[in-house]
C-alpha cells in the first residue's frame, strides 16, 4: 500500500479550493442582483460560514476517531451537492426563489465543509514538528492556486454557459475530486495508545481555548479571518460602486473582479510556496504573524481611498502606465502578501503545540473560529460598506495592528509552552 503523501492530500485541497473560487466571487454580486441588500449579502454568505462553525470541530473529532480519509471523501461528496444546488438556484427566474436556494447552497456546504480541518490535520499527522508550518504552507498554496484558477474558470463558464455553468462547473470539479481522494488517497492517521476524549461540544472548545498560548493563536486567526472575509464581501462591491457597473451583466467589471482575485491569489502563491520555511527558520512563528498581521494592516488602510485617484473608465483603466492602477495593484499585494504569511505559521505553531491525538479536535475548534469570523466578518463588511464605504477597512486596519501588538507581547519565546 502506498505511504500517505502530502501531494496527494494538496491536489485534493487545491481541486476543492478551484470549485469555492469559482462561486464564492459570484455570490456577493449574484445575491445583489437578486434584489437583496447589504445586510441580506451578508447573512447570505455568513450562512456557509455559520455552519462551519458549528460542524467543523465536529468533523475534527470524528476524523481523529475514524480517520482522515472518510470524512475528506463525506465533505467532498457534500461540496458537490452543494454546488449542483447553486446551479439549479441560478436557472430560477423568480428572485425570491433564486436567493432561497442559493441560501441552502451556502448551508449545505457549510455542512459538509470538512476538507481543510481534516487536510491540516492530515499534514500534522506525516510531518515531523519542525518542518509543520513549511508544510501547511502547501495548503495556503492550495488556496492561492483556488483562487487564482477558480474566478477565472467562474468568469470562463459564466460568459459561455450562463448563469448556470459556474455551479455546473464547481460541481463537476467536486465529483472529479471525489474519484480522486476514493483512488489515491490512503489514510495517515496511525492508531495511538493515548485515549481520544469524546467530550461535549462546548467542552471541547474550552479545553481548547483554556490552553493560553492555542487560545491566543485560536483568536489571532478569527481576527486575521474576520478582517479578510471583510475583503473579500466588499471587493466586487467596491469595483462596481467606482465604475458604475453591474458585475453580472457587465462582462467589463466581472472580469476586473477575476484579475483582482486571481492577482491576489498568485502573490499568495508566490508566498507560500517559495519563503515560509526559511522565513520560519529565521524569524520563528510568532515574529512571522505578528508581521503578517502588520503587513496586512498596512494593506487594508489605503484601499477605499484609492477610489479618488483611479480613472472613471476601464479604458483608461487599463493603460499600463495608469499610475492609479499600479497603486491599487501595489496596495493589493502588500495585503495579500501579509494575509499569505499568517497562516502556515500560525497553525504550523498550533500543531507543534497540540498533543497527536487531539490534532483534529483542536484544528476543527481553529477552522471553527475562522467560521464564526466568516459569518460576523461579512455581515460587518457589507453593512458598513453600505453606510460609508471607507469604514470597514479602516476598522479592519485597527483591529490587525492590535492583534500583531498581543501576538509579540504573548507569545514570544514562550510560545512552545502551552
Amino acid at each position: 500500500m502506498r505511504k500517505p503523501s502530502v501531494i496527494v492530500i494538496f491536489l485534493t485541497v487545491f481541486i476543492d479550493l478551484v470549485g469555492f473560487g469559482i462561486v464564492v466571487p459570484l455570490v456577493p454580486v449574484y445575491s445583489r442582483h437578486l434584489g437583496a441588500s447589504g445586510f441580506v449579502i451578508g447573512v447570505i454568505i455568513a450562512s456557509f460560514s455559520a455552519m462551519q462553525f458549528l460542524f467543523a470541530p465536529i468533523w475534527g473529532r470524528l476524523s481523529d476517531r475514524i480517520g482522515r480519509r472518510p470524512v475528506l471523501l463525506v465533505s467532498t461528496a457534500g461540496a458537490a451537492a452543494s454546488y449542483v444546488l447553486f446551479a439549479l438556484g441560478s436557472a430560477q427566474e423568480a428572485h425570491a426563489v433564486a436567493l432561497w436556494m442559493l441560501v441552502i447552497s451556502r448551508v449545505f456546504a457549510g455542512i459538509c465543509g470538512g476538507n481543510i480541518t481534516v487536510a491540516q490535520a492530515y499534514v500534522a499527522d506525516i510531518t515531523p514538528p519542525e518542518n509543520r508550518s513549511k508544510r501547511m504552507g502547501l495548503i495556503g498554496v492550495a488556496f492561492g492556486l483556488g483562487f487564482i484558477f477558480g474566478p477565472i474558470i467562474g468568469g470562463v463558464s459564466l460568459k459561455h454557459l450562463g448563469n448556470t455553468g459556474p455551479g455546473w462547473i464547481a460541481a463537476a470539479l467536486c465529483a472529479a475530486n471525489f474519484l480522486l481522494a476514493f483512488f489515491i488517497l490512503n489514510e495517515s492517521r496511525q492508531p495511538s495508545s493515548e485515549h481520544v476524549a469524546q467530550r461535549p461540544h462546548l467542552d471541547q472548545w474550552l479545553h481548547t481555548l483554556g490552553q493560553p498560548k492555542i487560545g491566543l493563536l485560536i483568536g489571532t486567526f478569527f481576527l486575521a479571518t474576520f478582517c479578510f472575509s471583510c475583503f473579500e464581501t466588499t471587493l466586487p462591491l467596491m469595483v462596481s460602486d467606482n465604475f458604475h457597473l453591474d458585475i453580472r451583466a457587465d462582462e467589463r467589471a466581472a472580469s476586473m473582479v477575476i484579475y483582482l482575485y486571481a492577482y491576489c491569489g498568485f502573490i499568495s502563491v508566490l508566498v507560500q510556496g517559495g519563503v515560509i520555511g526559511r522565513l520560519v527558520k529565521k524569524m520563528g512563528e510568532p515574529k512571522l504573524i505578528a508581521l503578517s498581521l502588520v503587513l496586512a494592516a498596512i494593506g487594508f488602510a489605503p484601499l477605499p481611498f484609492i477610489k479618488g485617484m483611479m480613472p472613471s473608465s476601464w479604458k483608461v483603466l487599463m493603460q499600463p502606465d495608469g499610475l492609479p492602477w499600479v497603486w491599487l495593484l501595489a496596495v493589493l499585494a502588500v495585503l495579500s502578501v501579509g494575509t499569505a504569511l499568517t497562516r502556515p505559521p500560525l497553525f504550523g505553531l498550533l500543531s507543534n503545540l497540540t498533543p497527536a491525538h487531539e490534532q483534529g479536535a483542536t484544528i476543527g475548534i481553529a477552522q471553527s473560529a475562522g467560521s464564526l469570523a466568516r459569518i460576523v466578518g461579512p455581515v460587518f463588511g457589507a453593512t458598513l460598506f453600505g453606510k460609508m464605504p471607507a469604514l470597514p477597512y479602516v476598522i479592519c486596519a485597527a483591529i490587525l495592528f492590535g492583534a500583531a501588538l498581543l501576538v509579540a507581547q504573548r507569545l514570544g519565546r514562550s510560545a512552545g509552552q502551552r
